[in-house]
C-alpha cells in the first residue's frame, strides 16, 4: 500500500510544480531523497567515554521514532574545549528512505509538529542552496512513540529533509504543499 503522503506528492505537488516551475521532463522533478535523524551527545561526554543511560536512551528512542537501528558517529577531530578526541563516539544518527520516509514525514508534520510547545511555525528560510531543510526539535516527547515517563534523558535532534533536483524555492512549494506548516516570514527567495 501506497504511503499517504507520497501518494499526496504524486497526485497534489507533482502537477502543481509542472505548471509553476514548467517543468516538462518527470526526471527533473523534485523528489524527497531521504530524511537524516540525528543527536548530538556532547552535554553527556564524560571524560572519554559517553553516560551509558544517554547512550541507551538515544538509541532506543531514535530506533523507537525511525523504525530502524541508529548507528553512532564519531568525531573527525580532536576539540580540546570540547573534551573531544578524535575517534571518540560523539552523536548517533538514522538515515530513512523509501515507505519509512514517507511514514515518519506524515507523523512528523500531523502528529509531532503541533505538539511542540509554542510553536508559532517553522522557519521557512531554513533550506540550503540544494533546496534541503533542516530543523530541529528540543525534546524527543513531540513524538508520540516515545513514552516519557521512562525517559531518563531527556535530548534534541536535527532532522533534514534531503530533496534531490531542487532549489530552495521548488523545496519551499513541496513542504508546503505536504502541509509544513511555515511561519508568516517571507517567502524563500531564489537567490539564496
Amino acid at each position: 500500500m501506497t504511503p499517504r503522503m507520497k501518494q499526496r506528492y504524486n497526485e497534489q505537488v507533482k502537477p502543481k510544480l509542472r505548471e509553476q516551475f514548467d517543468l516538462a521532463n518527470p526526471m527533473a522533478m523534485p523528489r524527497l531523497e531521504k530524511v537524516v535523524l540525528s543527536v548530538g551527545l556532547g552535554r553527556s561526554l564524560e571524560g572519554t567515554k559517553i553516560n551509558a543511560k544517554a547512550r541507551e536512551t538515544v538509541i532506543r528512542d531514535l530506533a523507537t521514532i525511525s523504525g530502524q537501528k541508529p548507528v553512532m558517529t564519531k568525531a573527525r577531530k580532536s576539540v580540546s574545549n570540547f573534551k573531544v578526541r578524535a575517534g571518540y563516539e560523539s552523536g548517533c544518527m538514522v538515515t530513512i528512505r523509501g515507505s519509512r520516509m514517507w511514514e515518519f514525514l506524515d507523523r512528523l508534520i500531523t502528529l509531532a509538529i503541533p505538539r511542540i510547545k509554542d510553536f508559532r511555525g517553522l522557519n521557512p528560510q531554513s533550506f540550503d542552496a540544494r533546496g534541503n531543510y533542516s530543523m530541529g526539535v528540543n525534546e524527543q516527547g513531540v513524538f508520540p512513540e516515545v513514552d516519557m515517563s521512562n525517559v531518563e534523558y531527556i535530548h534534541g535532534m536535527h532532522i533534514t529533509i534531503v530533496i534531490a533536483n531542487s532549489d530552495p524555492e521548488k523545496s519551499s512549494v513541496v513542504l508546503r504543499e505536504l502541509g509544513m506548516p511555515f511561519s508568516n516570514a517571507p517567502a524563500v527567495s531564489a537567490a539564496s
